[in-house]
């Protein structure tokens, strides 16, 4: 595999309407892996260093795009739980099957809430978000169309944008295709968790669909296993 530049292969869980028994699986063993592979700190660590210019007197306010099983949600809601601070969640996904599949594993959690919307839709983009945060979504998007999302998404959230995605690397493509399958994985999970990685995103990368996207004001962190963090800032307030 040649992982100098990102890949543009299609990835099985792009298909909006895929909705079987295989897919709630693959749903099940990504939280797995990302639990294990610490693939929740990007996030949660992002919302610790925000949590000053957090909003007073009212819940923050965070979308989660592309919610997926809403498993990042649930570990948000269990963060803010722990430290006492009032959150609305709201789970944004394209796919019926998911955000069914979402809503019945969040039962426990009044704080989020799961709605199908479109991304570029303007009923989205007039919601108002302080934070708005993208966990593995990014990579689905081609280049261009992750500049104009990444301009839109900082003009819409109030505070911060928080994305945590894959770094395209060798041990990082390998690792993970020779995990699921030791594992036993789905077809599904076998097929896109190393394509993942393969249309994921070097520093470099980063650094220029930022810089074309006109966003000036962020921090970029490297995070384990083989994650990036990029926390875009809005709020003059709360700055890098």
């Amino acid at each position: 595999m040649n992982l100098t530049a990102r890949s543009t292969a299609p990835e099985l869980m792009d298909d909006l309407t895929l909705a079987t028994e295989e897919l709630r699986q693959n749903l099940d063993e990504l939280e797995t892996i990302n639990t294990w592979l610490g693939g929740y700190q990007p996030v949660l660590g992002a919302l610790a260093r925000l949590r000053p210019c957090f909003p007073a007197g009212r819940p923050l306010r965070l979308a989660d795009l592309g919610s997926g099983g809403g498993d990042t949600l649930r570990h948000i809601a269990r963060w803010a739980r722990r430290r006492q601070v009032p959150v609305e969640l709201t789970g944004v996904d394209a796919n019926e099957f998911m955000l069914g599949y979402a809503t019945q594993k969040s039962a426990i959690y009044p704080e989020i809430l799961y709605s199908n919307f479109d991304i570029l839709s303007p009923q989205f983009t007039a919601q108002e978000y302080d934070i708005l945060t993208a966990s593995l979504f990014c990579h689905h998007f081609t280049d261009a169309e992750l500049i104009g999302l990444l301009r839109s998404w900082q003009q819409q959230a109030g505070l911060a944008v928080v994305i945590n995605d894959l770094h395209r690397h060798p041990l990082a493509y390998y690792s993970i295709k020779y995990l699921t399958r030791l594992l036993g994985g789905s077809r599904l999970v076998q097929n896109d968790a190393p394509l993942s990685v393969a249309r994921a995103f070097s520093r470099a990368d980063w650094q220029r669909l930022l810089a074309e996207a006109g966003i000036t004001r962020y921090e970029l962190r490297w995070c384990w296993a083989f994650r990036w963090q990029v926390i875009i800032y809005n709020n003059d307030v709360c700055n890098a």
